[in-house]
Order: structure tokens, then sequence, then C-alpha cells
């Protein structure tokens, strides 16, 4: 997978050994990108409250992790997931799809559309698009595209296969790039875009 800045890699070993500096290091990273992950499962208004329990539990139960910065992030991801889920069946509500994408034919050029969505991955417009994915595509997609996991990764978070997540964030990622109708990466509200797409996310594998 797609790690994070080399600060974290020398932040989370002093992390595990108490050092409460090393943590907000490692909290600076990995929290803007797991918020926006979880938006897509709870919605935007209710990300920041799942997001503070999936910390609540990480900071109880980090005794019990070990491994490096990857593992981390992949750990801390996997706790908010199940969060999410929990959620939303107290409230007995579902993620947010939205019905009538239907399956859209393959735009030409697809190879490089995808590009432009990756490359777009952090702005506030693509990541509206992408919630309204079935949840299945919308979770690979960011898992894979903002997060930065591969592919195994993602799918030991999910639950699932290397092969089903990769099959499903092509399918998100042709779905965006329809709806974005291949326009360019600035032609998509470039005054909201951010900066929390991990270095060497536009590499996916």
């Amino acid at each position: 997978m797609t790690g994070g800045s080399p600060g974290m890699e020398e932040a989370v070993p002093r992390m595990l050994c108490g050092d409460e500096d090393a943590f907000r290091v490692v909290y600076r990273e990995v929290h803007p990108p797991l918020v926006r992950y979880l938006s897509v499962l709870v919605g935007p208004d209710e990300a920041d409250d799942v997001a503070s329990e999936t910390w609540a539990q990480a900071f109880r139960d980090l005794s019990r992790f070990s491994g490096d910065a990857d593992g981390f992030r992949g750990w801390v991801t996997t706790i908010g997931r199940h969060r999410a889920l929990d959620h939303l069946r107290r409230r007995s509500r579902r993620p947010q799809v939205v019905q009538g994408l239907g399956e859209i034919a393959e735009p030409p050029h697809l190879d490089d559309v995808e590009g432009r969505v990756l490359a777009a991955a952090s702005t506030e417009a693509v990541v509206e698009l992408v919630r309204r994915l079935p949840r299945d595509q919308a979770e690979a997609v960011m898992l894979r595209a903002v997060l930065g996991f591969d592919a195994e990764t993602a799918a030991r978070i999910l639950g699932k296969r290397a092969g089903a997540v990769r099959v499903a964030s092509h399918r998100g990622l042709r779905r965006l790039a329809a709806e974005l109708g291949g326009q360019p990466a600035e032609r998509i509200s470039p005054a909201t875009c951010n900066t929390f797409l991990p270095r060497g996310a536009e590499g996916v594998r």
C-alpha cells in the first residue's frame, strides 16, 4: 500500500512507546483522509462524531497494536469502518446511495479519465459524487484512491477478496468518470480542493 509521510514511519514506533507528541503527528496524518472515508459511509454531518469514536477506541486498544505506519493506518481504518456500521445500525439508516446512475457504458480512453478522477479525489465535488455510488464501490474507491491502500489491505479492511475490491474500485471509477464527463480535474471546483491525497496515491495499483 501507499504509506504515509516519513514522519509517520518514525512517529508510530515512538507512539507505541507512549510518546504523546508522536501520537499527535500520527493523528494529523491519518485523521483527514479517515474522515473523508467515514463521510461516504455515514454522511458528512456525522463523520466527525464517528471519527471521534474511532480514535477513542484506538487509544484504548493501542497496546494491542503492533506494526508499522501502514499497518496502523489499516488498523485505524478498520476500527472506523466498524464504528460507522454500528452507527448506521443504531440509527436504522443505510448509507446514502443515489439510484439511477445505472450501468454506464465505458467512455473512450477510460484509463486517462480514471487518472483525472484520481487526481481530483481530494476535492469535495468528487467526494460528493463518490457518496452516490453503491456502497461497495464507494468504499473501494475511497480506500484505494483517497487513503492510498493497495487492494490486499483494502480487502482485509472490507473482509473481501482483493479481486473483488479491484473490480468494485474499477466500476466506481468508471461511473465517476462518466459522471465527470471526461472533464479535466482543473475544472472540478478547484477552490475546494484540499491536500489530503496521500503521497503516491496517483499510482494506486
